[in-house]
């Protein structure tokens, strides 16, 4: 329909049980594209099975998503799913890791390699094709693997925790440079997190998933203006929306 925004992503009435037990209950929620939105709830309440449903790895019980308007439930290979721990094959060089979502969609070996180091520069990655997992800092090894997920997103990637395992710093500097990735590139990201003030530092909103079976509970808009300033952290308006999350988790 004329005039009518498709969201990047758009989840209705998902919901998805095992054994007998109902995980995540009549979840909706919806990406517009270039958004960045956290998810964020205490252990078990069904972040991980909600994402699993997301990314066509698991077809939920009821309830259907749609990717840019097209259903594609119960899928996989249509949105990419990052998990917390970046995962890059040890024998296999950086430029190898980062290309394999195109081979994995039947692009030759050599012609995945050339797309993927076309972003290395953009990624912060030069002088790494050839190197090892094991040969670069957590940070690079973080890169690599957002860029291989980048590759195969498609333009909507999933983030299970995906700077919990940084230090202080190197966290900081990830976050920066992510926001500046997603505007250039157009990515659109709902990412896990159980660490309230990164939810506040990047999100444009945050959904609350609670209760058991994980319902969203919640949903609050972060309406500060992003990428945010380096001192937003100690700011009176970071510190009310700190209270007013921790407020809606019950903590």
């Amino acid at each position: 329909m004329s005039g009518v925004t498709v969201p990047a992503l758009w989840a209705e009435g998902v919901t998805k049980s095992y054994g007998g037990r109902t995980i995540i209950q009549d979840i909706s929620l919806s990406l517009e594209k270039g958004e960045l939105v956290c998810l964020l709830g205490v252990s078990g309440a069904g972040k991980t099975t909600l994402f699993h449903s997301l990314s066509g790895l698991e077809r939920p019980d009821s309830g259907r998503i749609y990717l840019e308007g097209e259903d594609i439930t119960g899928t996989p290979g249509r949105i990419s799913y990052m998990l917390q721990r970046d995962l890059l094959l040890p024998h296999k060089k950086i430029a190898d890791n980062a290309a394999l979502p195109l081979v994995i969609r039947g692009r030759s070996a050599g012609e995945a390699r050339a797309e993927a180091l076309s972003y290395f520069a953009r990624f912060g990655l030069t002088g790494t094709e050839d190197k090892y997992p094991a040969q670069l800092s957590g940070g690079m090894r973080q890169r690599a693997a957002l860029l291989r997920t980048f590759l195969g997103s498609r333009g909507v990637a999933l983030l299970d925790e995906p700077f919990s395992a940084l230090d202080a710093l190197t966290k900081r500097e990830i976050h920066r440079w992510y926001l500046e990735m997603m505007g250039e590139l157009g990515l659109t990201t709902l990412f896990v997190t159980h660490d309230i003030d990164e939810a506040v530092l990047l999100s444009d909103r945050v959904y609350i998933l609670a209760g058991q079976p994980g319902r969203i509970a919640a949903e609050l808009p972060i309406r500060s203006q992003r990428p945010r300033r380096m001192d937003f952290a100690l700011s009176g308006e970071f510190l009310e929306y700190k209270r007013e999350l921790l407020a809606l988790l019950g903590a």
